[in-house]
């Protein structure tokens, strides 16, 4: 396709509902999607689903594939001849099943179109069609991801979660994210001065979820993060608004407290508000949450704000997606269960944005609106974007060591983190240890300063050039080359050491415990290094116990299958040494080996009993009782 512009349509569906009544929901949905498709004329679609195969999903799961081939079969798609489908329907799987499903439909026009593998982090060519279903966790042209269970704490078995797949159009990059996030479970609970734990919930969820994509691997891309979000209004405030000057009651049901009802009244005893745990019925309910002209319930709307820096989204001119009538008949009317709420939002990152092209028009809004579509109905999203834009990243690299103030889509989400070591202990007591080690100047830089600090950006590469004068693109690439990273100084250092350890009778390595006592043997000394940081092929482990007085312990262990346990009694801490010989060799192999036996002893008297845990691995460096 030669234009400079793919024409893009991208659409949200919580299908959970359609799927309780398959046989009339089915047939009704599609043509109302498909009459959607025709109308904007789009050449990529993405179709991300939630609550694929319903609510019941056990027994729904099975009109799914009718589904898919509705779809993939109509007249209206005809003309896609690359479709990659993703459902997520292994509902046995409880720690890894979410519901949803990603479906893309990508017109013959398009032929420079790839896919990502997120296993070997390449684009594939994408030709034919692939529908990936049941258990989808080795497919490796999508990330999935359900979210901690601690993430919704009053919910005891959740299907949240996100799917991504990236793409190569035409040459721009994009990631298309399926999200599901937490409902409110109760009215009253979401009467709770805003933000309520549900919001808070939805929050942390989310932010895990930008925060994961920004750090990995995979390096960052322009996103659109399109599903049911499960925004809700301001309930507290709502109720404020609706009720403001109203008087109100509570009706206790003793027996059941699921009918506990808060009913608000007007001067006349007209009842006007009444909300229960799963009630929100208000007596012009259709009048005042679908009359288009009336804005007053989008000022409620409040859980994207804290997220304005890291996401964005085109103008709301639609009524609230959630919750309708599921009825055929009651197709543009609002359940009386929740407060009306756009729940199905299209988001984008602020790198996203700039690929639209502006010169075409934006068309955000539902699909059915006079059709019932379930309970929630679909939202889409209709741009064109600009082809061959490459990646556009929303900082200079990733991770990010630190962000610069113009970096929006993500500065509310990255930090950086100063970890600062205490080389103290590897300092010898003669000033010669290392005097005949020769010395890379490149490892070294100057003092990082505040200054640099303030640098935009500041990266660790920038720490050698206090000016921060404009350098040429060969002299910065040549710089970066040339440099050392943190990681590397940090590795330089410690095989200098190690080398001068094998060299040097007196070097003292970093300490794990301040209790620790120093053992002599063969005129070499050394205080007892942490297990983290050099790893002991052999270790003799003393262990202290109830019979024995108490002795200093440098670690905690816990035993595992290439371990075993000896114990001894009467005898000293040489004769478990002896013992330690005869498993893994006497000390003259070792000393054949260059490598010294190191001990650490209790200064107190040897006891009559010690404890000795051996572990043996491939070849026999040293031994130590700790």
């Amino acid at each position: 396709m030669g234009s400079s512009t793919i024409p893009v349509l991208l659409v949200t569906a919580n299908v959970g509902s359609i799927f309780e009544d398959p046989v009339e929901m089915l047939k009704v949905w599609t043509e109302e999607f498909l009459s959607t498709v025709s109308k904007l004329d789009p050449k990529f679609i993405a179709l991300h689903c939630q609550e694929v195969g319903g609510k019941n999903y056990e027994l729904s799961m099975k009109h799914v594939e009718h589904f898919v081939k509705l779809l993939m079969t109509s007249n209206e798609l005809r003309l896609f001849d690359k479709i990659r489908v993703f459902l997520d329907e292994d509902y046995s799987s409880a720690e890894n099943f979410t519901a949803l499903g990603n479906l893309y439909f990508i017109h013959k026009s398009l032929d420079n179109i790839l896919i990502w593998d997120f296993k070997d982090s390449q684009f594939l060519p994408v030709q034919g069609t692939e529908i990936n279903s049941g258990n989808i966790e080795g497919v490796i042209t999508k990330e999935k991801a359900k979210f901690p269970q601690d993430f919704f704490p009053e919910c005891k078995w959740s299907r949240k979660g996100f799917m991504r797949t990236r793409w190569s159009l035409n040459g721009t990059v994009i990631d298309l994210v399926n999200i599901h996030l937490f409902h409110d479970a109760s009215n009253f609970v979401a009467m709770e001065p805003y933000p309520s734990v549900y919001c808070k919930n939805r929050r942390r969820a989310l932010q895990h979820t930008l925060q994961r994509f920004h750090d990995d691997a995979y390096e960052t891309a322009p996103f659109f993060l399109f599903g049911d979000f499960n925004f809700r209004t301001d309930t507290d405030g709502v109720i404020k608004k609706l009720t403001d000057g109203l008087k109100s009651t509570r009706v206790q049901n003793n027996k059941n407290n699921e009918s506990t009802k808060l009913q608000y009244t007007g001067e006349d005893s007209k009842l006007i508000l009444t909300v229960g745990k799963k009630e929100f019925n208000h007596s012009d309910h259709q009048t005042i949450f679908l009359n288009p002209t009336s804005e007053w319930l989008k000022t409620f709307d409040k859980e994207l704000e804290v997220f304005e820096d890291a996401l964005t989204e085109y103008p709301v001119n639609f009524p609230p997606s959630y919750p309708f009538e599921e009825k055929l008949a009651k197709a543009t009317s609002y359940m009386q269960t929740r407060c009306p709420a756009w729940c199905d939002r299209v988001l984008l990152s602020h790198t996203a944005k700039e690929l639209v092209c502006d010169s075409h028009t934006v068309d955000y809004g539902l699909i059915g609106i006079n059709t019932c579509m379930g309970d929630h109905k679909p939202v889409y999203l209709r741009v064109d974007l600009r082809a061959n834009a490459g990646t556009i990243m929303c900082c200079d690299h990733a991770p990010y060591a630190c962000l610069p103030d113009k970096c929006r889509c993500c500065r509310l989400f990255a930090s950086i983190k100063i970890n600062i070591v205490d080389m103290s202990d590897y300092i010898t007591n003669s000033r010669t240890s290392y005097a005949n080690i020769s010395v890379d100047s490149k490892l070294l830089h100057e003092p990082i300063t505040r200054d640099m600090l303030s640098h935009d950006p500041y990266t660790p590469e920038s720490g050698d050039s206090p000016l921060h004068s404009p350098l040429s693109e060969k002299e910065s690439t040549d710089a970066r080359r040339d440099s050392v990273s943190p990681l590397q100084l940090k590795h330089r250092l410690e095989s200098i050491i190690k080398r001068d350890l094998r060299k040097s009778p007196k070097l003292m390595t970093r300490s794990a415990s301040e209790n620790v006592q120093l053992g002599f043997m063969r005129d070499n000394f050394f205080r007892n290094r942490a297990m983290s940081e050099i790893p002991k092929n052999v270790r003799a482990r003393l262990i202290s116990s109830d019979s024995v007085n108490s002795l200093y312990r440098l670690q905690s262990h816990h035993s595992s299958s290439d371990e075993d346990w000896f114990e001894f009694e009467n005898e000293s801490v040489t004769d478990c040494l002896k013992v330690c010989q005869e498993n893994t060799g006497s000390l003259g192999d070792v000393s054949r080996d260059k490598k010294q036996i190191r001990i650490v002893e209790d200064d107190k008297t040897p006891r009559k009993h010690c404890r000795l845990k051996f572990k043996t691995h491939q070849k026999l460096n040293c031994c130590a009782i700790v």
